[in-house]
């Protein structure tokens, strides 16, 4: 796809929040790379802007400005959005514990940025970047596979995890203004981005505690996304004409299973001691965990209960399917590439550690 096809010229105005994290310094570098010449980069004053910088070539003629800030201001928020087309919001609370944070963060941010926009009237694109966390994985209507039509979490608050909440509450907002404002939004819910600079095992794999790894995912295929491949994704829902208003989720090609990716990982990075936990076994913790603790009257966080549960090991296939046919998204990075740069990457920071 060339620029000619897309909703903006290459001299059009794109903003990108969170643009220094493990996501957006990788969309910044998408969008240089398709011949974007002017982007605005938006961080926090305490970021962390090396894998921004990598992402910028000082070479290109492109015009790229890094500013600092915050999106809970709306001051910023009014200074960042003058004459911009698309952006792209990746920023969001998700580190915060506690619902009042996460909701700052997320929510109140979102809003901010959306009145901003209202405001200057040169938006053509809000692409709001979302996540796998707002399915609730229940009563899907085609059975195991969670796609673009299966719900989203109703009570999100009951799940028990703030960034669940937060960004539940922020797609509310987006639809919320999108049909209020008639202003152009696309959503895009990424499963488990995954490659360099983020090495983590994913809890859909498993949990370490006391020594021992508890892997909970069992055959479960596990919806990961190569950091590029979703990157990749994300700009074109930002780009694509006779989109707006639609729900993209990110998924690459022959998604390993749980196990196979453990597997994979104790014979590429490490071994350690795991313990598999059937799946009867993991909800009935799961149960018994939310029972005692509304027994306890919030003594004992619900950490763990059903609807965690039933997002995160319930038995469940994923497609890309919409994404291949709308957007004409293909991934670059195949899954076995994927694997093998994500290992390299756990085996280089463990030499570092």
């Amino acid at each position: 796809m060339g620029i000619a096809d897309t909703i903006v010229g290459d001299t059009n105005l794109i903003l990108v929040t969170g643009a220094s994290g493990f996501i957006g310094s990788k969309v910044v570098e998408m969008l240089l790379k398709r011949g974007f010449k002017n982007i605005r980069c938006f961080v926090r004053p305490s970021s962390n802007l090396t894998a921004l910088n990598q992402a910028i070539n000082p070479s290109d003629e492109a015009k790229v400005d890094v500013i600092e800030g915050n999106l809970v201001s709306r001051d910023d928020c009014e200074r960042i959005t003058e004459g911009v087309s698309i952006i792209y919001h990746l920023a969001a609370g998700r580190g915060e514990k506690s619902y009042p944070d996460a909701y700052l963060n997320s929510v109140v941010t979102t809003r901010n940025l959306l009145e901003a926009c209202l405001q200057h009237g040169s938006l053509k694109r809000f692409v709001n970047v979302s996540s796998f966390a707002v399915y609730t994985n229940r009563d899907k209507p085609r059975g195991r596979v969670l796609d673009e039509t299966c719900p989203v979490e109703q009570c999100p608050a009951l799940r028990g995890t703030a960034y669940c909440f937060a960004k539940v509450k922020q797609e509310e907002m987006v639809i919320e203004y999108g049909k209020k404002h008639d202003l152009s939004y696309t959503i895009i819910r990424p499963g488990v981005v995954y490659g360099p600079g983020n090495e983590q095992i994913h809890g859909r794999v498993g949990i370490g505690t006391f020594g021992v790894f508890l892997h909970l995912g069992g055959l479960n295929k596990v919806p990961l996304t190569y950091i590029d491949n979703c990157a990749e994704a994300i700009v074109l829902t930002g780009i694509v004409k006779g989109i707006d208003g639609e729900v993209f989720n990110v998924v690459d090609d022959d998604l390993p299973s749980s196990r196979r990716f453990l597997r994979l990982y104790k014979k590429e990075v490490k071994r350690f001691p795991s313990i598999y936990v059937p799946r009867f076994l993991s909800y009935t913790f799961c149960y018994l965990w939310e029972k005692y603790s509304s027994w306890s009257q919030g003594q004992l966080p619900n950490t763990f209960n059903r609807r965690v549960w039933e997002a995160t090991w319930k038995k469940t296939y994923y497609t890309n399917e919409k994404l291949r046919e709308r957007l004409g998204w293909r991934q670059k990075i195949s899954t076995s590439e994927g694997l093998n740069k994500y290992f390299e990457s756990c085996r280089e920071k463990m030499r570092h550690a």
